[in-house]
């Protein structure tokens, strides 16, 4: 038997050093980390808030979209109700002109009543017109004057008239839908000026 020959009693011993050796210097791996009750109740307020930052953010975009959807929706309403606006500015002189012709047309002759009845008929089609596209005539004879659909050309003392009505109507207003495209243009009565006789006696 040779002399370098390892026995099983001498492989034992080995095995034995190796080991404690390796429980000496044991593999360096990451732990994991043991959290005590206060660092989970901790992390648990944190996660609490974040959830609730997110969902506030949710809640706001939310938000923003159905304004955005709603601001969208009335631009697009806007937009057909008033899409005949220019038009409407335009083709309203031409029936003041019809009408102040008709209101010209005096007579008796066959040609005055012919002219007269075409004018009626046509002012007649443009009511309808009118009325189809929603564009509303502001005649505001004897109300009171309001400086949102109406123009003061002048203000005049009409006896038995109530002090800041409308006594007189130049031109009639239109609105588009409920927008104003004219004012009407009127006189508005104003209160009568006291004599200065009655300011003395009183």
């Amino acid at each position: 038997m040779s002399i370098d020959q390892e026995t099983p009693e001498s492989q034992i011993d080995a095995e034995f050093e190796n080991s404690v050796v390796n429980d000496e210097h044991p593999h360096t791996e990451v732990a994991e980390h043991e959290y005590t009750l206060e660092e989970l109740k901790v992390e648990l307020i944190k996660a609490q808030e974040k959830v609730h930052e997110n969902w506030d953010k949710a809640i706001r975009t939310q938000a923003e979209m159905e304004n955005l959807k709603r601001r969208t929706q009335k631009d697009l309403e806007d937009a057909h109700k008033f899409a005949l606006t220019n038009f409407a500015k335009e083709i309203i002189p031409v029936f003041d002109s019809l009408v102040l012709g008709l209101q010209a047309a005096t007579g008796d002759s066959e040609e005055v009543q012919k002219f007269r009845e075409g004018s009626e008929l046509t002012i007649k089609q443009f009511e309808a017109l009118f009325t189809k596209f929603k564009i509303e005539a502001v005649d505001p004879m004897g109300e009171v004057f309001n400086p949102e659909q109406h123009q003061a050309m002048m203000m005049q003392v009409i006896e038995n008239a109530v002090p800041n009505t409308v006594v007189n109507v130049f031109q009639k207003g239109y609105l588009l839908n409920g927008r104003l495209l004219r004012p009407a243009m009127v006189v508005v009565a104003k209160p009568a000026e006291k004599s200065p006789e009655i300011d003395e006696q009183a």
